[in-house]
C-alpha cells in the first residue's frame, strides 16, 4: 500500500492509543457498518484501501475532526516507519537463519526487556518525572 494509507493508519493508531482505546472498542464504536477489530488493524497498519466514509466513521469513533488526524506533527514521519520497517526486515531475516528455540529464546528475551522499559516509564510517570 501506499506511504499516504500507512502513515494515515499510523495517525489513525496513535490518537487512538493516546485516547486510551482498543482496536475492538474503536470497532464497537462504527456502529452499524459494524468494522471488525482485524479490519481496524489493516487500516492502521496501512494494509487497507479505506474510502473517505470509512475514514469518516473512523474519525467519528475516535472522536476527533480532521485537522487532528492530518496533523502529523506526533509522527516523525514516513521515512521513520520504513526505516522502523527496514530495521524489522533485517531482524525477520536474521532470525530465520536461526532454529526455533534461538528465535523462541530472542522473542522471550525481547518481551522482557520490553515489559522492563514500560514498567520503568510507568513508575516515572506515576512519580511526576
Amino acid at each position: 500500500m501506499s506511504d499516504f494509507l500507512k502513515l494515515v493508519g499510523e495517525q489513525l493508531r496513535i490518537i487512538r492509543v493516546s485516547k486510551g482505546l482498543s482496536q475492538e472498542e474503536v470497532a464497537e464504536r462504527t456502529g452499524k457498518l459494524g468494522f471488525s477489530k482485524g479490519r481496524v488493524s489493516n487500516i492502521e497498519h496501512g494494509q487497507s484501501n479505506i474510502t473517505l466514509n470509512t475514514l469518516e466513521t473512523l474519525m467519528k469513533a475516535l472522536d476527533i475532526a480532521p485537522e487532528e488526524l492530518f496533523n502529523f506533527q506526533k509522527l516523525s514521519g514516513v521515512t521513520d516507519i520504513e526505516e522502523k520497517n527496514l530495521m524489522l526486515d533485517i531482524h525477520r531475516s536474521l532470525l530465520r537463519e536461526r532454529n526455533l528455540d534461538e528465535v523462541k529464546y530472542v522473542v522471550r528475551i525481547t518481551k522482557d526487556f520490553l515489559d522492563t522499559i514500560d514498567l520503568q516509564s510507568k513508575k516515572n510517570s506515576s512519580n511526576g518525572q
